[in-house]
């Protein structure tokens, strides 16, 4: 389902993606490795990759705002290029606020897309709010639209490829 026309409105004004990562730019599953608990992998989408990517090279901003930190991780974000990140964070909305300060923006230049509970109070604070497809009953009642695909799965190339048919 396309986004209806206000939203594409709304998408031309954005200057920064924001995005959850477990659940947004992975599937959601963590696999452990042995019993000391050591994170073993995690997958992410090529498509989605080549989406921010393009979106970097469009002029927008991207920052990915997690309550989780890991290598693998911090190594796709330094591979994309994403330069702004506040992992282990525990209140995501001030770290988009800070962000935003940062870039002088105001919050409806952002987007956040999300999957989970704890990103309610940074989407209500976004001036486009994004669900996964597979995300939380919670969020799908809050997003403003919701992705055709689910978390991992190249939902994340389908909201850059609407925000940069929205830019031109």
């Amino acid at each position: 389902m396309r986004p209806p026309v206000p939203l594409r409105e709304r998408a031309a004004g954005i200057r920064l993606l924001a995005l959850d990562a477990d659940g947004v730019l992975t599937d959601g599953r963590i696999y452990i490795a042995d019993a000391s608990g050591k994170e073993w992998a995690t997958g992410f989408s090529v498509k989605d990759g080549h989406g921010i990517r393009l979106l970097i090279r469009a002029g927008l901003e991207v920052a990915v705002i997690s309550g989780r930190d890991s290598y693998g991780l911090r190594l796709r974000l330094g591979e994309l290029g994403i330069r702004r990140s506040a992992l282990r964070c525990r209140d995501k909305r001030a770290a988009l606020m800070e962000m935003l300060a940062e870039l002088e923006l105001h919050p409806r230049q952002a987007a956040f897309v999300g999957d989970d509970v704890p990103d309610l109070p940074v989407m209500r604070q976004a001036g486009l709010a994004i669900a996964v497809a597979d995300a939380h009953p919670d969020i799908l009642r809050e997003a403003d639209w919701v992705t055709e695909l689910p978390g991992g799965h190249g939902a994340v190339r389908e909201v850059c490829d609407f925000l940069l048919a929205a830019q031109s």
